[in-house]
């Protein structure tokens, strides 16, 4: 959905009752208890990507996507998520071609983007290169004339004078699903069955997933995961959507990387809340590191905008940090501008050295244990820094491989000392392929924003530290 103060009010966590009222307002149906699910092995060690078709290309189409699949494959792309690729809704609509989460048919495809065969070749086309698809899913409402609407109207929400509402007052051009009435979580699972059967779906990415029941979200797992091992994100920053979730926002981290590029909060920072997040979530859940998305892009600006010159040293950070990266469309090509959200507004694609970083560093995740994602990833230690408090410096250490990262978060030339004592030893400098040999004192020169990412051997001291004992 698009951004604006009630989006910024759910973000921040100010409705989290809310959420907690859907999720007590049905029962779900009894059934037998299974296993928790696990995210799906060939997850572990991807990215994520997100996908806006409307402006991928001039016609948006399926068709014209899949010429970039190659590309995005050498660059390291591991999960295409597609925003909404359904039918959208005409009544109430918003701008010219309304938003993709006002959706009008949950088992069709917009014909701005193709047809379904399309879908299915695209879907195809990615598996063969190795690559997985998610689709969006806006479980929570509908476009006013989906045709359930008038064929269900007992489905959805209505006021005090019977009238039907929007979930929340900016949200005009939906209509409020009502999770009280049993039929609406069966038709809703039969639907998001229907894509993982018919096109052979990986799995989804739930549009605010913590305002429809957990419950709910559990049933859902449990029946999409009887046809294969699908990959579930949650728009939506809590706990309590894991293990039903693989996968959930982490907002904060990206308020930090905004308030820290404007001076507002210490580099350090970023430690505290890792610690702290990494006490509330189970050991298996990732957490999605983004500077951007469709939503901030369009309504809170361009990461050149919210984090200036510091974009490419925070995209190092969620390419590095525990969790899994995401890059939105075009940030490979250095989009500097706010994408229309409810009208055509085409990438212009160009060479960029943000593609070259990404290539660098989601090759390095993919073959080296200590940066993949949630419990199979590394050890997690943060590091000491003499002469700045503006560089921050971190490993992640799997066995005997270490991964060293350190970053200078300011727009000032430092020398500082990283000390690395008990990791020592012969390091490759990813960036420039160099062999550097790490003392117990490493001294770096970094210039302003600067990065330096060495993966190799050490010698590091055991047991300093575990994925859910962060800086303890």
């Amino acid at each position: 959905m698009p951004g604006h103060l009630w989006r910024h009010l759910l973000r921040r966590g100010l409705l989290a009752l809310l959420g907690v009222g859907f999720a007590a307002r049905a029962a779900p149906r009894e059934q037998a208890v299974s296993p928790s699910p696990a995210p799906p092995s060939w997850s572990r060690n991807l990215a994520l990507y997100e996908v806006n078709l409307r402006q991928y290309s001039p016609s948006g189409s399926f068709k014209d996507f899949q010429t970039h699949l190659v590309r995005l494959r050498d660059m390291g792309v591991g999960i295409l998520w597609f925003m909404p690729i359904h039918p959208i809704g005409d009544l109430h609509r918003k701008g010219t071609l309304g938003s993709p989460y006002s959706v009008k048919d949950y088992r069709g495809v917009n014909p701005e983007h193709g047809t379904l065969d399309d879908f299915k070749a695209l879907v195809r086309a990615a598996h063969e290169l190795g690559m997985y698809v998610i689709i969006d899913w806006v479980a929570n409402h509908t476009a006013w004339d989906n045709p359930l609407v008038a064929e269900h109207p007992e489905w959805f929400t209505r006021d005090r004078r019977g009238r039907l509402v929007s979930p929340v007052p900016d949200w005009s051009d939906v209509v409020d699903l009502n999770y009280e009435v049993r039929a609406v979580w069966d038709y809703m699972i039969d639907a998001m069955c229907f894509w993982v059967r018919e096109a052979d779906i990986d799995g989804f990415r739930c549009d605010v997933a913590g305002m429809v029941p957990t419950e709910f979200w559990k049933e859902a797992r449990q029946a999409l995961d009887a046809l294969k091992p699908v990959f579930m994100l949650a728009e939506w920053d809590s706990p309590d959507l894991h293990p039903w979730f693989d996968m959930t926002y982490d907002w904060k981290l990206y308020r930090l990387f905004n308030a820290i590029a404007s001076g507002q909060k210490r580099p350090s920072a970023i430690f505290t809340h890792l610690r702290r997040d990494a006490r509330r979530y189970p050991p298996d859940a990732y957490r999605m590191r983004f500077t951007s998305n469709h939503d901030e892009n369009s309504w809170n600006g361009t990461e050149y905008e919210r984090l200036g010159d510091g974009a490419e040293a925070f995209a190092v950070l969620t390419c590095t940090l525990p969790g899994m990266p995401l890059i939105y469309t075009g940030q490979e090509a250095g989009l500097d501008r706010r994408l229309r959200f409810f009208d055509k507004d085409p990438i212009v694609w160009q060479p960029h050295r943000m593609a070259e970083v990404y290539a660098t560093l989601l090759s390095l995740k993919r073959r080296t244990p200590a940066l993949w994602n949630g419990a199979q990833g590394g050890r997690f230690v943060p590091l000491e820094v003499d002469g700045s408090r503006e560089v921050v410096a971190f490993a992640r250490e799997h066995e005997e491989k270490s991964v060293l990262v350190v970053v200078n978060l300011s727009p000032r030339h430092r020398r500082v000392v990283v000390r690395v004592r008990g990791r020592e030893g012969l390091y490759t400098d990813v960036s420039e392929g160099s062999l550097v040999p790490l003392g117990p004192r490493a001294e770096l020169d970094l210039g302003p924003w600067g990065w330096r990412v060495y993966v190799g051997e050490s010698s590091k001291t055991p047991g300093l530290t575990t994925p859910s004992s962060i800086m303890n």
